[in-house]
């Protein structure tokens, strides 16, 4: 359930732990940070789409060929980030975002802040690095 809320609203740790309007803030702030990346995504394909009518030459070619790749790596990057906002949004609608998924532990406003589509608390987060970097350096 959506609510009106003032475009200035920024969270804060005083405030009782997603409570209905930082819930709401950082679902217009997943909804914002989607939509420029389809919009993104939108004007690569037309880019693409144009470079192939206008290359005369196979220098040309080949330059726009790299940058092409780099496009779409680019995007693919950007396809992995809109299927955790996507998984963001899921846990806002079932109540359980902004929670750690192995300890159920708060995130923390300040780190939702910085990144939204956060799974882990920061204690959580670097106990799986230490393990990958672990399991990495066997």
């Amino acid at each position: 359930m959506s609510q009106v809320i003032d475009e200035t609203y920024t969270p804060g740790e005083e405030e009782p732990y997603m409570n209905p309007r930082q819930v709401e803030y950082f679902r217009r702030k997943l909804l914002g940070w989607r939509d420029e990346i389809l919009k993104g995504s939108g004007e690569t394909i037309r880019q693409l789409q144009q470079e192939e009518n206008r290359l005369p030459d196979a220098g040309d070619w080949a330059s726009a060929d790299v940058q092409r790749n780099f496009e779409l790596r680019t995007r693919d990057r950007e396809r992995k980030l809109l299927n955790k906002i996507d998984a963001a949004l899921g846990r806002i609608e079932d109540g359980s975002y902004g929670y750690c998924e192995e300890t159920m532990e708060p995130i923390g406003v300040r780190r939702l802040q910085a990144r939204p589509i956060a799974t882990l608390s920061i204690e959580a987060q670097e106990k799986h690095e230490k393990r990958e970097r672990a399991y990495r350096d066997s």
